[in-house]
């Protein structure tokens, strides 16, 4: 596991793959991080529909924000984000992914 570790923290200090970032908990203070955007086009059947829609999703590695929260703020380039929805774990439990709304 540690050469997944390895990677994953190369890949969070690569300036071309993530981003800084500022994450806040619910009642907290502000704490610098490094995320990785994931802003993929969803598509949600519904009955006979299906509906387009953005998402915004981001990681975050565990070390740096080790319980995300529903209602937790992100704060990047500027621009607000919620947490919404339980934030997911990876497999390995090293990346949390989290759903963000615009605040």
């Amino acid at each position: 596991m540690q050469a997944v570790a390895a990677a994953l923290e190369a890949l969070f200090l690569d300036g071309n793959i993530a981003l800084d970032a500022v994450y806040v908990a619910e009642g907290g203070v502000p704490a610098l991080v490094r995320v990785v955007m994931r802003r993929a086009d969803e598509i949600t059947g519904f009955g006979d529909a299906r509906l387009w829609s953005e998402t915004t999703r981001i990681d975050l590695r565990v070390a740096e924000v080790p319980n995300p929260r529903p209602g937790d703020r992100i704060e990047i380039d500027g621009e607000a984000f919620l947490i919404q929805g339980e934030p997911v774990r990876d497999r390995e439990r090293l990346v949390w992914t989290v759903d963000l709304r615009p605040a």
